[in-house]
């Protein structure tokens, strides 16, 4: 693994005194406004730049574990604000962090290995995260932050909105609720520049068509699901909510660090084989931390959280999404699907044993210990057969700025 990166990730606090400090600084220009609360109580923040009627709206800190995200929307705020053609007839419109209570849990601000990055780790259970909660939950159940965003969608009406996501390993993508003609060529060329794999293959968006190179875009309502277990579907979330008002949404994620074995779109010899003992290894792997959590369970009496919900939801994925993979005719042949997958597979019961470990540890239970040195190994196994690489923090912000940019410039056309 890399060396600890110069620059560290914001937090949350930071990036509202940021968006503070250029609203006092440019107040004909600038507004920052509250437009909910969260579950917890913490503020939800809106920085619109310009007054045109035509809106686009980037949000940030929708996964707690992406972090890259908060540092990309103050760059493009600052660079919204310096360029005066980008705003002459476009308000930009910025939600600060979508789920600041999920931020307040994820505690790795500057990792210096996959190791460290999962020690903080925190990522909510698919109902309790703002964008997925619709598809999962009736309406008189959302949380407040989705509602929040919801609003501001139905407040706005932007023509496209950009949600800023991420990967720990991998490589960079994008996908869309509705083709952007002409994004993909100033997405590779952004990723070349930086030397970011543009992820080819990426199970995210398994079976989707293609755009360009990593620009995926999601299938037509009706079109089977590559993944069936999997309980959620993307076209139920907020991303579809920009519809209602003839806009779009772009999901852009990159990663924090890169593998080149995301990027390899040449025909894998055997996938469905891969597949299978891809599948074979989740299983085995979410069953050493499954065993774990059985074992801890009688002395977690009483206890509840997000951690532990989160950990519970992850480890309750993983008998249908092995069962799919091993059942189910793989979406993509390529040896980039193949690696994408293997990537989320290894990364789930991290994860699940990331969050259980850290409500063990706060419990001063015997068996934390053990699911530390379970991380250990697993993140430096992961590290190494994906050859990971650090891409340089501002790299992480350039190349997702970059897009969000271009993201906006097409779709206006595409709008007309």
């Amino acid at each position: 693994m890399s060396p600890l990166p110069e620059l560290r990730y914001p937090t949350v606090t930071e990036v509202v005194a940021s968006a503070q400090a250029l609203a006092a600084y440019r107040p004909a220009l600038c507004t920052l406004r509250q437009v909910g609360r969260s579950r917890a109580g913490r503020p939800l923040h809106l920085l619109s730049v310009g007054h045109a009627r035509r809106a686009v709206l980037v949000v940030a800190g929708a996964h707690s574990n992406e972090p890259t995200g908060l540092g990309t929307l103050l760059d493009v705020a600052g660079r919204v604000v310096r360029d005066r053609t980008l705003r002459a007839d476009t308000a930009w419109h910025f939600l600060l962090c979508a789920d600041p209570d999920g931020a307040s849990l994820h505690v790795t601000p500057a990792p210096r290995s996959l190791f460290d990055y999962h020690l903080g780790f925190f990522r909510p259970a698919g109902h309790e995260q703002p964008e997925w909660s619709p598809s999962v939950l009736p309406p008189d159940r959302l949380p407040p932050e989705t509602r929040a965003l919801t609003g501001v969608i139905d407040e706005l009406r932007p023509y496209l909105q950009v949600t800023l996501h991420g990967t720990d390993l991998g490589g960079s993508w994008v996908q869309l609720t509705k083709d952007i003609p002409g994004l993909a060529e100033p997405f590779a060329k952004s990723a070349a520049e930086l030397n970011i794999p543009v992820e080819t293959g990426a199970s995210d968006a398994a079976g989707w068509p293609a755009s360009g190179p990593g620009v995926h875009v999601m299938p037509a309502p009706g079109a089977g699901a590559a993944y069936p277990s999997m309980p959620d579907d993307a076209r139920n979330s907020t991303w579809y909510h920009a519809h209602r008002h003839g806009g779009l949404t772009a999901i852009v994620e990159v990663p924090m660090w890169a593998s080149d074995l995301v990027d390899d779109p040449t025909p894998h010899p055997a996938p469905a084989v891969a597949l299978r003992h891809l599948a074979g290894r989740l299983l085995r792997d979410a069953g050493q931390v499954r065993r774990v959590l059985d074992e801890a369970r009688p002395r977690l009496v009483g206890v509840d959280g997000p951690l532990l919900r989160a950990a519970e939801w992850g480890l309750d994925l993983v008998p249908g999404l092995a069962a799919d993979w091993m059942h189910t005719a793989p979406a993509d042949d390529t040896r980039a699907y193949v690696g994408s997958v293997e990537a989320f597979g290894r990364r789930l019961p991290l994860r699940a044993a990331a969050m259980l470990r850290r409500v063990l540890a706060e419990h001063g239970d015997p068996a934390a210990p053990r699911l530390e040195r379970l991380m250990a190994t697993w993140s430096d196994a992961f590290a190494e057969r994906f050859r990971a690489r650090w891409v340089p923090l501002e790299h992480q912000i350039r190349h997702q700025s970059r897009t969000v940019v271009a993201a906006a410039l097409h779709a206006r056309d595409r709008a007309g």
